[in-house]
C-alpha cells in the first residue's frame, strides 16, 4: 500500500469513526451494521461535496447551458459502493473498515435499494445522470421521491403479491433536504379572465419540497445533482375541524399531499387512479419548470433567453405537461405573449419516446384534464389550434385533442424541438408507424440516440472478477472510454485469455449459485446453462414464449434423459398491479417450476427458478453469472432494452429477435456470436393481417400442441385444472404478440445454444467476443449524442 493510500485510509478511518460517534451517536462496541453503514456513507458522501459545490460555482460563473432531465423514474439502486468507486476510494474503505473490524461488502449488501423506478425507464435515467457526471455535462434530474416506490414483491403460492416498499423506514444518508426549495403546486379550482389574461385559482394545492442528492461521476471530477421532490400539504391540520369530530376531514390536506409522493404508477384502473397519476405527472413537471425559471432569473438572464441557458429533456411520455405549463408560467405568471411563449418552450423541450405501446403513450379524457387542470386543458387547446394554423395543410385527423381525448405523445411531439427514438429500428418505427404524419409536418425533428449503460456500474461494480481480468490486459481508464474494449479482440485468440474469461464468469455462476440455495432453497448446478429472463413482466417481452419453450425442453429430457446440456431457466421481474395477463403468466411460471424441478428424471437437467422482487441490486447479482440473455420480444414492441447491453458487456449471448437495440447489438457484436430467430418487424405485422394465423403456427408444431395441450388439463396446476383455459384459448384464437409463430424458431435456437455451449472453446470465444465489441453502447456515448444532436451544450470539464 503506497503512502497516499495509507493517508487516504487513516483519514477515510478518522472520518467513519467521526460519524460513527457524533452522527449516529454509537461508539464502536455497540454500533450495528446500519450504524457502519451510515457513518461511511457519511463519510464518503464528505468527499463528494467539495467536488459537487466546485460544479456548480462554475456552472453559475461561466453561465453555462444546463441539462435538465425529467423523469418519473431514476431507478438508482445502492449507491454506497458506486460512489466510492466513482470516487477511486473502493478499496480505501474497504482497508479502512477492516482496520475497524467491519467487513465492507456485508455493509453494501445492508443498504436498501432507493424504490425509485420500475425497469429500464428508470435505470436508464441513472445510467444517464451518471454519465452526464462523468463527462461534465452541467446538469439537474427532477424526480419525485415516492415514499414507497412501485412495490415490493412476494410470490405466494406462485401468485405475485404486492406490498409496500420500506426504503424510507431507514434515513436516506445520500440526500440534502432543501426546505427552502419549495414551490405551491395547484389543482382544480376556475379559470377567470382579468385585464385580457387568464387567472387560474386552484382549490387544492400542495407544497413540492426538494431533496438533492449529488450523483459523482467517474474520477471524482464533476458532480450533478437529482433533486427529488416530495409533497407536502399547504395547510398541515384543519383544527376547526378536528374539534368538531370531524378527524378525517381534518386530515384531508395532509392525505392528499402524502399520496402525490407515496406511489409510483398508482393502479390506473379506476377513476381514482388515473386521477392520481395525472396529478403525479403534473406535481413533477410543476415543480421542476418553476424551480427551473427560478434558478435561470437568480442568473440574471432574460426569459427570452431561456433556451440558450436550458435544455429540459422529456424522458418518455409521463413529463408531456412540461410544455403547456412552461407556457402557462410564461404567460400567466410572467406577462409573456402565447406565440412567444411557445416558441421559447419548444426550443428548450426535448421528447424521448421509450415505447411503441398504445396504452405507454397516455391519453387522458378531456373532461378529467379540464377538471383536474382547467387551465392546461385550454393551452392544450391554444397549442393544437397554433400548430393546425402553422400547417394549414395537414391531414384532418391530426392533433392533439381528439375524440374527447388529449394525446400526450403528439403532445410531446409538438412541444419539443426534438424527438428521439432510443434504437435505429425503434426511430424509423416513430416515424413510419407511430407518428407519420407529425413526422412529415416536422422532417428532421425525429432523431436516434441508441440508448447505453453506465461500464461504471454495469462492468466495473457488478463484475470485478471479469472487470480485473480487461484491466490486466489492456490496462486502466477504460471505464470511461468503452470503446477501448475493443482492444480485447486479440487476446480472444489466445487460450490462456479464454479460459481466465471462462474462470472468471464461473465464479460468479458459483457465486450466484450460492444465493440460490441461500434464498430460494435450490441447490443448482454452476456448469449448467445460466439461461437468464429478468425485467418487467407483459405480453410483448414473452416470458410466455420462454416457459412454453421449457416445458417442450422438458418433454424432450424425459423422452430422453441425459442427452441435453444441463440448463437453469432464471425468471424475474414485475407485473403491474391491475395487469392480469402478466400475473397470470408469472403463476405458470412458478407452477410449471414446482413440477419441472421436482422430475427425478431430469433434475439434474434442467430447473426452473423465479427469485422475487427483482430489483437493480439482484440485477447485479444475475448479469455478470448469466450465460444466455433472453431478449425475445415480438418484433417492433421494444424500443431498445438496455438489459441486453448489460448481460452482452459481461459476457452473456443473446438469444434474441431482431427488436430495439438488439438489432445494433448483432451487428457490433457479430451476427455469429448472436442467436437470431423469429419474425421481423414486417413479418409481424404481415402475419396478424392473417386472423388464423395462431392456429396455423399452432397446427404445424406438434411440440407446442403438446405443450398447450399439458397445460389445459391441468398437469401444472392439478389442483385447478381449468386455471390456464383463458391463456391457452388465448393463444389458439388470438395470439397478438406471436408466441406461437415464433415458438418453432425459438426452440431451434434453443438447440443452437445447447450445440455452442457443448463446445467450451467456442462458447468462450464468442462470449469474450461480445464483451470486447460492447463499446459502443455505453451511456457515455449516448449522452454525447445528446448534448451535440439535441441539447446543444458543452463539457464544463
Amino acid at each position: 500500500m503506497s503512502y497516499v493510500n495509507a493517508i487516504t485510509n487513516t483519514s477515510l478511518r478518522a472520518d467513519i469513526v467521526r460519524h460513527l460517534t457524533f452522527t449516529m451517536g454509537k461508539d464502536a462496541a455497540h454500533a450495528s451494521a446500519y450504524d457502519w453503514r451510515m457513518a461511511l456513507s457519511f463519510a464518503l458522501r464528505d468527499r463528494i461535496v467539495e467536488p459537487w459545490f466546485a460544479a456548480t460555482r462554475r456552472t453559475w460563473e461561466t453561465g453555462a447551458k444546463r441539462v435538465y432531465y425529467l423523469s418519473m423514474e431514476f431507478l438508482v439502486g445502492r449507491m454506497l459502493e458506486d460512489a466510492a468507486i466513482n470516487l477511486g476510494l473502493r478499496d480505501a474503505a474497504s482497508e479502512a473498515l477492516a482496520g475497524l473490524g467491519v467487513d465492507f461488502s456485508e455493509l453494501v449488501g445492508e443498504e436498501p435499494d432507493a424504490a425509485l423506478g420500475n425497469g429500464g425507464l428508470g435505470r436508464l435515467a441513472a445510467c444517464y445522470m451518471e454519465s452526464m457526471a462523468t463527462l461534465g455535462c452541467p446538469g439537474y434530474g427532477y424526480g419525485i421521491r415516492y415514499e414507497h416506490g412501485l412495490f415490493r414483491q412476494s410470490i405466494e403460492g406462485g401468485e405475485q403479491r404486492e406490498q409496500a416498499e420500506t426504503w424510507l423506514t431507514q434515513r436516506h444518508p445520500w440526500e440534502f433536504e432543501r426546505p427552502e426549495s419549495a414551490y405551491l403546486v395547484g389543482f382544480r379550482g376556475e379559470v377567470t379572465r382579468l385585464a385580457g389574461r387568464a387567472v387560474w385559482t386552484p382549490s387544492e394545492t400542495v407544497r413540492a419540497e426538494a431533496h438533492d442528492t449529488p450523483v459523482i461521476g467517474w474520477g471524482g471530477r464533476w458532480a450533478n445533482t437529482l433533486r427529488l421532490w416530495s409533497a407536502k400539504p399547504t395547510t398541515l391540520f384543519d383544527l376547526a375541524r378536528f374539534n368538531h369530530g370531524d378527524y378525517a376531514a381534518a386530515a384531508e390536506p395532509e392525505a392528499l399531499a402524502r399520496t402525490l409522493s407515496r406511489v409510483l404508477y398508482p393502479d390506473d384502473t379506476t377513476f381514482q387512479g388515473k386521477e392520481l397519476r395525472l396529478k403525479q405527472e403534473y406535481f413533477l413537471v410543476s415543480s421542476a419548470l418553476q424551480d427551473i425559471l427560478r434558478r435561470h432569473l437568480a442568473g440574471g438572464f432574460a426569459l427570452g433567453d431561456l433556451p440558450a441557458h436550458a435544455a429540459i429533456q422529456m424522458n418518455d411520455t409521463h413529463p408531456a405537461l412540461a410544455g403547456p405549463e412552461l407556457i402557462r408560467l410564461l404567460v400567466d405568471v410572467h406577462g409573456m405573449e402565447f406565440a412567444a411563449a411557445i416558441e421559447i418552450a419548444v426550443a428548450c423541450l426535448g421528447y424521448t419516446n421509450h415505447t411503441l405501446l398504445p396504452e405507454a403513450l397516455e391519453r387522458w379524457a378531456t373532461y378529467l384534464m379540464g377538471s383536474v387542470l382547467p387551465r392546461h386543458m385550454q393551452i392544450i387547446e391554444e397549442i393544437d389550434a397554433w400548430h393546425a394554423t402553422r400547417h394549414p395543410t395537414r391531414p384532418h385527423y391530426v392533433g392533439i385533442v381528439k375524440h374527447h381525448e388529449v394525446r400526450m405523445g403528439d403532445l410531446a411531439f409538438v412541444t419539443s424541438h426534438r424527438v428521439n427514438g432510443v434504437s435505429k429500428l425503434h426511430t424509423e418505427l416513430v416515424k413510419t408507424s407511430l407518428f407519420p404524419e407529425l413526422d412529415a409536418l416536422h422532417p428532421g425533428r425525429v432523431v436516434n440516440v441508441t440508448n447505453g449503460v453506465t461500464p461504471r456500474r454495469w462492468l466495473r461494480m457488478a463484475n470485478p472478477a471479469l472487470s480485473g481480468l480487461i484491466t490486466r490486459s489492456i490496462g486502466p481508464g477504460w471505464e470511461a472510454d468503452l470503446d477501448r474494449l475493443a482492444a480485447l479482440q486479440p487476446f480472444v485468440e489466445d487460450a490462456g485469455f479464454r479460459a481466465d474469461f471462462a474462470a472468471a464468469k464461473r465464479a460468479n455462476k458459483a457465486a450466484l449459485a450460492a444465493w440460490i440455495g441461500a434464498t430460494q432453497g435450490l441447490t443448482v448446478n454452476p456448469d449448467a446453462i445460466f439461461d437468464v429472463q429478468v425485467k418487467r413482466v407483459h405480453e410483448y417481452k414473452r416470458q410466455l414464449l420462454n416457459i412454453l419453450q421449457c416445458i417442450a425442453h422438458w418433454q424432450r429430457l424425459r423422452d430422453a434423459p441425459g442427452s441435453a446440456v444441463p440448463r437453469l431457466r432464471i425468471f424475474g421481474g414485475k407485473a403491474a398491479p391491475g395487469y392480469h395477463a402478466a400475473k397470470e403468466i408469472i403463476r405458470l411460471i412458478n407452477d410449471v417450476a414446482l413440477v419441472i424441478n421436482a422430475d427425478p428424471k431430469t433434475r439434474d437437467a434442467l430447473q426452473i427458478v423465479y427469485p422475487e422482487n427483482y430489483n437493480v441490486s439482484m440485477a447485479e447479482r444475475l448479469v455478470p453469472a448469466a450465460d444466455l440473455s433472453e431478449q425475445i420480444s415480438t418484433a417492433g414492441k421494444e424500443a431498445s432494452g438496455t438489459g441486453n447491453m448489460k448481460f452482452a458487456l459481461n459476457g452473456a449471448l443473446t438469444i434474441g429477435t431482431l427488436d430495439g437495440a438488439n438489432v445494433e447489438i448483432r451487428d457490433e457484436v457479430g451476427t455469429e456470436n448472436f442467436f437470431l430467430f423469429g419474425l421481423t418487424a414486417t413479418e409481424v405485422a404481415e402475419r396478424r393481417r392473417d386472423p388464423e394465423h395462431a392456429r396455423r403456427a399452432i397446427l404445424a408444431s406438434q411440440p407446442l400442441q403438446d405443450v398447450l395441450q399439458m397445460i389445459a388439463e391441468g398437469r401444472f396446476s392439478p389442483g385447478e385444472p381449468g386455471r390456464y383455459h383463458g391463456l391457452v384459448h388465448n393463444i389458439w384464437n388470438s395470439d397478438y404478440f406471436l408466441v406461437a409463430s415464433d415458438f418453432a424458431a425459438y426452440d431451434a435456437a434453443q438447440a443452437q445454444v445447447e450445440a455452442a455451449f457443448a463446445e467450451p472453446d467456442r462458447w468462450w470465444r464468442m462470449a469474450a467476443l461480445n464483451t470486447a465489441r460492447m463499446g459502443y453502447f455505453s451511456s457515455d456515448r449516448a449522452i454525447r449524442d445528446y448534448m451535440t444532436g439535441i441539447w446543444g451544450t458543452v463539457s464544463a470539464l
